[in-house]
């Protein structure tokens, strides 16, 4: 084919991808979960809870800026709050690294966590990632040990733990704070094994059928309630949380009270016991005869 049949093909079937995308409600989601104005973990925070204090570093390598960890009130009740946090500019993009999570950043969260059960406090981690840092440096540190040694204690911890997923949920960054008792996700966010891009381009062989791609995925908090995979969807101001991030922190806090009121009256043995058997559910499809 020649070189000006081939450019006239390409234009086409980016028309055609875009055409596609217009009618496609999950990828209106994943356009809604990226909002440049979207709230992130530390509007949340603010809104919240009172007396935030922030901890800084993993104690072996450093501190990471893509997860804030830290102490706080909510509504009087001492909790521990962690949160992937994007950035909102330029400049706070490249500092919080696009929130993208580096080994440090898991271990940083997971010493809170452990700080928390020790002396009994619930957890909230709230999800907001494109996925872990992929770059040669967090490889070198061990990012995959990182993740899976969240996953591992995560599921131990005799404390409380409500997951929130406020933004994007990507794949294995998201997961290794997303082991709770009590999981959620508002209503125009994502939560999934791969980004929509990147599951077009090896699956597709053409990243610009991202949208395709996410319908396949079935990414949506709707998707994932159809799948027992989360508990309940937080609503959403009209529009989307950015419309009125006021509101949508009153939704958050008035699921996360109501989650926290359920989970107080439990023991950390059947803290552990719940959440172990609602993630080993999870997948199956398998039903007693």
């Amino acid at each position: 084919m020649p070189s000006d049949e081939k450019q006239q093909a390409a234009v086409a079937g980016q028309g055609a991808a875009a055409d596609a995308a217009l009618g496609n409600p999950r990828w209106q989601r994943v356009q809604l979960a990226r909002h440049p104005k979207r709230p992130h973990s530390l509007d949340y925070i603010q809104r919240l809870f009172t007396d935030f204090q922030e901890i800084h570093g993993d104690r072996r390598f450093g501190d990471d800026p893509a997860v804030v960890c830290g102490m706080a009130f909510f509504e009087g009740q001492p909790i521990m709050v962690i949160g992937q946090q994007k950035g909102r500019d330029t400049k706070q993009k490249l500092y919080r690294n696009f929130g993208m999570v580096k080994p440090e950043g898991y271990r940083k969260a997971m010493r809170i966590m452990q700080l928390a059960a020790k002396f009994q406090r619930p957890i909230l981690t709230l999800l907001d990632t494109p996925g872990a840092y992929p770059g040669i440096d967090a490889e070198e540190r061990g990012q995959a040990e990182a993740i899976a040694t969240n996953l591992r204690e995560m599921s131990r911890l005799g404390c409380p733990v409500v997951v929130i997923c406020i933004g994007e949920g990507g794949s294995g960054g998201a997961l290794a704070l997303g082991i709770g008792n009590r999981v959620f996700m508002l209503e125009n966010a994502v939560y999934s094994v791969i980004s929509p891009e990147s599951c077009a381009a090896i699956i597709y062989r053409d990243s610009s059928k991202a949208a395709l791609a996410a319908s396949a995925l079935r990414l949506t908090a709707q998707d994932l309630l159809e799948l027992g995979l989360i508990d309940a969807i937080i609503p959403e101001p009209p529009g989307g949380a950015h419309h009125d991030p006021d509101l949508a922190a009153e939704q958050v806090r008035q699921v996360l009270k109501q989650a926290l009121q359920e989970l107080s009256g439990l023991s950390s043995t059947q803290l552990i016991e719940e959440r172990y058997v609602k993630f080993r559910q999870m997948g199956s499809f398998f039903v007693d005869t």
